[in-house]
């Protein structure tokens, strides 16, 4: 059972939940403090967490399942649980459906408009893992779908949807989109000869890299346009500041000739990425400012 317990969490990449859990508290704090004057409840942020374990275990299941043949013809994923024969698809199937069980039981306990939104968030958790074979764009609808992680947190909390959640939705959409665009780098041969759809595969590794950089720029400006719409101050700019940075070494370490740090890249540099802007906003908001 153990073994199994290991199988299924290497299989969804629980490690990758920092990318957007961080961000899920950001939308949580932000929007608790700028539509409603206090901070969120202990409750809230509990469920909160159980609602993003289930989106994301979900998420995740539906993408091995989806893609397991594509898989077991990639040298680089060809040894993931379902192609490799560590789980049958039916056992992962039985996941999905208590990951998002575990997601409805939890946006249930939170407000309406969450509930009546869910619809929308199992839609794009399905509807990503085909884009790729039809759209070098799916990398926008994996970022629309990340994004939905500090939305949610907004909503659940507010009940509401307001500019700056519009403002941080299309922010953390922008960089993942631009993230994901690197970790394509990897598969660009695999892609085309498999007749599939990214940034990399059409227009190459260096254009690729050049477009995930102008996202990451787009990013800075969403974080920047934050802190002139919402109550977010000085400490929240200096997280900005040191994203920025983190960002422009996140794109030092990659280039056409050297993707060797390419995981570096990806994992390390993004999940502190989101964790610089969730300490930063937590100290803004909720350290400094007297409740």
């Amino acid at each position: 059972m153990i073994r199994k317990i290991k199988v299924f969490l290497e299989m969804i990449k629980i490690e990758h939940t920092m990318f957007a859990l961080p961000f899920a508290y950001v939308g949580t704090i932000l929007g608790a403090v700028t539509e409603n004057h206090h901070l969120p409840s202990w409750a809230q942020c509990g469920w909160i967490l159980m609602a993003m374990v289930g989106a994301r275990s979900a998420a995740m299941g539906l993408n091995r399942v989806i893609d397991r043949a594509i898989d077991a013809r990639n040298p680089r994923t060809e040894k993931r649980a379902i192609p490799a024969g560590l789980l049958k698809a039916g056992e992962v199937i039985l996941f999905i459906l208590a990951s998002f069980a575990l997601l409805f039981w939890a946006a249930s306990q939170l407000s309406d408009l969450a509930m009546k939104l869910l619809p929308v968030a199992v839609f794009m958790t399905v509807f990503y893992s085909y884009t790729k074979r039809f759209t070098w764009l799916c990398h926008v609808v994996l970022g629309l779908t990340l994004g939905l992680a500090p939305l949610g947190g907004w909503v659940a909390v507010t009940g509401t949807i307001s500019l700056p959640a519009i403002i941080l939705y299309l922010t953390v959409a922008i960089w993942s989109a631009g993230f994901d665009i690197i970790y394509a780098c990897q598969d660009i041969e695999i892609d085309r000869k498999e007749g599939l759809y990214s940034i990399p595969a059409r227009f190459g590794i260096e254009k690729a890299l050049r477009i995930a950089r102008v996202m990451h720029a787009l990013t800075i400006v969403g974080f920047a346009l934050l802190l002139a719409t919402t109550d977010l101050s000085w400490w929240y700019l200096a997280g900005t500041v040191v994203s920025a940075g983190l960002l422009i070494y996140e794109h030092r370490l990659v280039s056409p000739q050297d993707m060797s740090k390419l995981q570096a890249a990806f994992f390390t540099m993004n999940w502190v990425v989101s964790t610089v802007v969730l300490v930063f906003t937590f100290i803004d908001l909720v350290v400094v400012k007297s409740w």
